[in-house]
């Protein structure tokens, strides 16, 4: 009997997949369980398994090209078996094609603003010249390449739309990054937006999954959520001696201040469940249990890994996680279940010098901390002044859910736990 091979939701908020590669051609034998192809989803590149057995008989979309979920994508059949009605009735699957890796709550989702993708502008021309030949292109604009190489790209700061591939019908594969990235710094380097083309007035950019994402989700939330914000100004002084002290013990026990922000948090979460909530309608959910999302730049946009019950972990713990979190979210390496279910979220902009910043509430969560540079201030001390470390941290809040007292008094706590740290490894 044939299987139908459909776009499955492959994260909890996936509503379309691109295909980036085909893994079985026309032809070959499926097991259940093989693995068919990639997909692109709005936060990762997953893979879509084979959900019957037999030979694929028919694949119904192209690589590069992009399906809602639960259209038909592909048939798997015995060799000898008509598939002609399947293939031309097309269809969508059940409700429930694909359930995803764990039943988490509503996936966390790209918090601080972020630019659109970039229009290049260049002085017109009077006449235009011939244009230089271009790398191959997906069905929606995508340069041809590899998911080996877009991620070896990535890594090594290479523009593909500058490469020519190699590889069949002039596909970028990895022996193109490799090349180009022994040429040196004049080879092409990867940008926000995409290398200038000579000749050209502008050049237009397909969305990629997680940007069309970024934009659905900030619309649902800058505009119908009423919002306010609160500053705040913390002193480092002793966050600063602490972490000195902590690197004096070895490289296990050296912190960043993000760590010590992260730490901070979700104790202050855990004492202030009004702030740890979701905002659902017609009710609140207060959780007892805190998933802290920290906000994390990534070539395609920004993505929010969660620290699961970051209030019970040392610093040490939530200082290794968070590293590896972020990486894996750079490299798209993220499973659907550690991105989604975040009862709060830290979106930090310091480390690009960023003095200060207000971040967009991730729906349905109810607050958001957006985290500027630690600076050296002058200070009023005793009968002088002296030179200490500030910090100036924002606080987006959920009218709906959170008052601004109730928002006061948690930055208090955290003020409290920021500036006397050894709390925090009490």
């Amino acid at each position: 009997m044939a299987t139908k091979v459909f776009m499955e939701a492959l994260s909890p908020t996936m509503e379309e997949g691109r295909l980036v590669k085909w893994h079985k051609n026309e032809g070959d034998a499926v097991k259940n369980g093989d693995v068919l192809a990639e997909v692109e989803t709005d936060k990762a590149i997953m893979e879509l398994v084979a959900r019957g057995e037999g030979v694929l008989r028919k694949r119904l979309v192209g690589e590069g090209e992009a399906r809602p979920v639960g259209q038909l994508i592909g048939v798997i059949a015995a060799p000898d078996e008509n598939i002609d009605a399947l293939v031309a009735g097309g269809g969508s699957a059940p409700a429930a094609v694909a359930a995803p890796p764990s039943p988490a709550p509503k996936a966390a989702e790209p918090t601080a603003a972020t630019p659109p993708p970039a229009t290049l502008q260049v002085k017109p021309q009077a006449s235009q010249p011939s244009q230089p030949a271009q790398p191959p292109a997906d069905h929606d604009g995508q340069v041809r390449s590899s998911p080996l190489a877009r991620r070896l790209a990535t890594e090594r700061g290479l523009d593909l739309g500058g490469l020519q591939g190699s590889g069949p019908g002039g596909r970028i594969i990895k022996r193109d990054i490799e090349a180009a990235a022994a040429a040196g710094p004049s080879g092409p380097r990867a940008a926000a937006a995409p290398a200038r083309v000579p000749g050209t007035d502008y050049q237009d950019v397909p969305l990629t999954q997680i940007r069309k994402t970024i934009a659905k989700r900030l619309a649902e939330s800058i505009g119908p959520i009423p919002t306010f914000y609160l500053t705040a100004e913390f002193d480092l002084q002793r966050v600063t001696e602490m972490r000195v002290a902590m690197a004096e013990l070895g490289d296990e026990f050296k912190v960043s201040v993000n760590d010590v922000l992260l730490k901070a948090v979700a104790t202050a979460l855990s004492q202030h469940p009004e702030v740890n909530a979701h905002w659902l309608g017609d009710h609140i959910r207060y959780h007892h249990r805190v998933h802290l999302g920290m906000a994390v730049a990534t070539p395609d946009g920004l993505i929010v890994p969660v620290i699961f019950d970051a209030d019970l972990k040392r610093m040490s713990e939530i200082s290794r996680e968070a590293k590896e979190l972020a990486k894996k979210a750079r490299e798209r390496k993220l499973k659907p279940e550690e991105y989604s279910g975040s009862t709060f979220s830290l979106s930090n902009l310091g480390m690009f010098g960023i003095d200060q910043f207000t971040a967009i509430i991730n729906p349905p969560e109810v607050g958001i901390l957006a985290v500027g540079t630690a600076q050296d201030v002058v200070t009023a001390e005793d009968a002088g002044f002296t030179v200490r470390k500030k910090l100036r941290v924002t606080m987006s809040c959920d009218h709906r859910a959170v008052d601004g007292a109730v928002g006061a008094t948690f930055l208090q706590t955290l003020r409290r736990l920021i500036e006397n740290p050894l709390m925090l490894v009490y």
